[in-house]
C-alpha cells in the first residue's frame, strides 16, 4: 500500500509497505529537507512517526515521541522497520528503526493514541508568544545566502521570523538564545499531528542568537503532542538556556490560529563546531 501524496511533506514522509515483512516500510528522502550535513531530524521524525500510525490503526496520532538520532541521514532510498510494543484501550506504544544501506540513522520510541477523540482544551500556564503579523515579520526571502545553501528545507516553508529575534542574520545576535515566528508550509498544506512533529525542529538553531553559526545536529528529540492544530498559520518558539560541554538544549512551543498549545519538544542538539 502507498500513501496518498498531496503536498510536498506528503511525499517526503511518503512509505511503500514492504510486500512480505510485516511492519516494514520504504520510504525516499528528498534532498529539498536537507539542512547543514544531513535530513532534517524533525522530517525523519515525521517519516517515523507516519509508520508507526500506520501500524497503530486506529491510534494515528502520535502523542509522545522520542527519537535518537545515531548517524546522519542522506537523500535517496531509507527502510523503516517497526514493532508494536502493547496495544491498549487509549494507546499503543511502539518502536521504528530508519535506516539507509544496512547503517541505523534513527530509533524511536512512541505512544500513539487519537487526538480527535479529546475535548480539544488545552489547560496550561504558558502563554503564546507575542508577534507582529506575518506580514510584518521577516519572510525566509530575506535570509542569507549561506543559510539558505547550507538550509534546503527553508524552501519548503513559509517562515516569518519575529524581527526582534533575528538580530544575528545581521550580525548582532542578542545573545538571549531564543528565535520565533509564523509558520507554515510554502504550498499551502494545513497542519497535522504528524506536521508538528516538523514544525517542533524547523526554525534555525538558537546558536544563532548565542552568536554560534553553522549546523547543530540533533542529539535526541521528544515531541509532546497535546491537540489537533485547526487549519491556519502556527506560532512556533525555540529557546535554550544551557550550553555545557558543546551541548544545548532546545525547547519549542507550537501553538495553533486558534491560540492553543498544540506540541511542545525538547531536543539535545551538539553544538556547532565553528563554536
Amino acid at each position: 500500500m502507498t500513501t496518498a501524496i498531496r503536498s510536498e511533506f506528503d511525499q517526503g514522509i511518503a512509505l511503500t509497505r514492504h510486500p512480505e515483512e510485516a511492519g516494514r516500510y520504504e520510504a525516499e528522502l528528498g534532498a529539498g529537507w536537507q539542512i547543514g550535513g544531513g535530513v532534517n531530524g524533525g522530517l525523519l521524525l515525521a517519516v517515523a512517526g507516519h509508520a508507526l500510525s500506520l501500524e497503530h490503526g486506529t491510534h494515528p496520532d502520535p502523542v509522545s515521541i522520542s527519537g535518537y538520532y545515531l548517524s546522519a541521514s542522506t537523500p535517496g532510498p531509507a527502510t523503516v522497520r517497526t514493532e508494536v510494543l502493547r496495544t491498549g484501550r487509549g494507546l499503543s506504544t511502539g518502536t521504528a528503526s530508519l535506516s539507509q544501506d544496512g547503517v541505523e540513522r534513527l530509533r524511536v520510541v512512541a505512544s500513539h493514541g487519537d487526538l480527535a477523540t479529546a475535548d480539544g482544551e488545552v489547560r496550561t500556564s504558558a502563554l503564546p508568544p507575542q508577534l507582529p503579523p506575518p506580514d510584518q515579520c521577516i519572510g525566509v526571502e530575506h535570509a542569507p545566502k549561506e543559510l539558505i545553501a547550507q538550509a534546503a528545507l527553508l524552501e519548503r516553508f513559509d517562515l516569518r521570523l519575529d524581527p526582534a529575534t533575528i538580530g544575528w542574520a545581521l550580525g548582532q545576535p542578542s545573545g538571549n538564545g531564543r528565535i520565533q515566528g509564523w509558520f507554515r508550509l510554502a504550498d499551502g498544506r494545513e497542519p497535522d499531528p504528524l506536521l508538528l512533529l516538523l514544525v517542533a525542529d524547523a526554525l534555525p538553531p538558537v546558536t544563532f542568537d548565542l552568536g554560534l553559526p553553522g549546523w547543530a545536529p540533533t542529539v535526541e528529540l521528544t515531541v509532546h503532542l497535546r491537540a489537533r492544530p485547526v487549519p491556519g498559520w502556527l506560532r512556533v518558539t525555540h529557546a535554550t538556556r544551557n550550553l555545557a560541554g558543546g551541548y544545548f538544549e532546545e525547547d519549542a512551543e507550537v501553538w495553533d490560529e486558534s491560540g492553543r498549545l498544540v506540541a511542545q519538544s525538547r531536543q539535545l542538539a551538539r553544538a556547532p563546531r565553528s563554536a
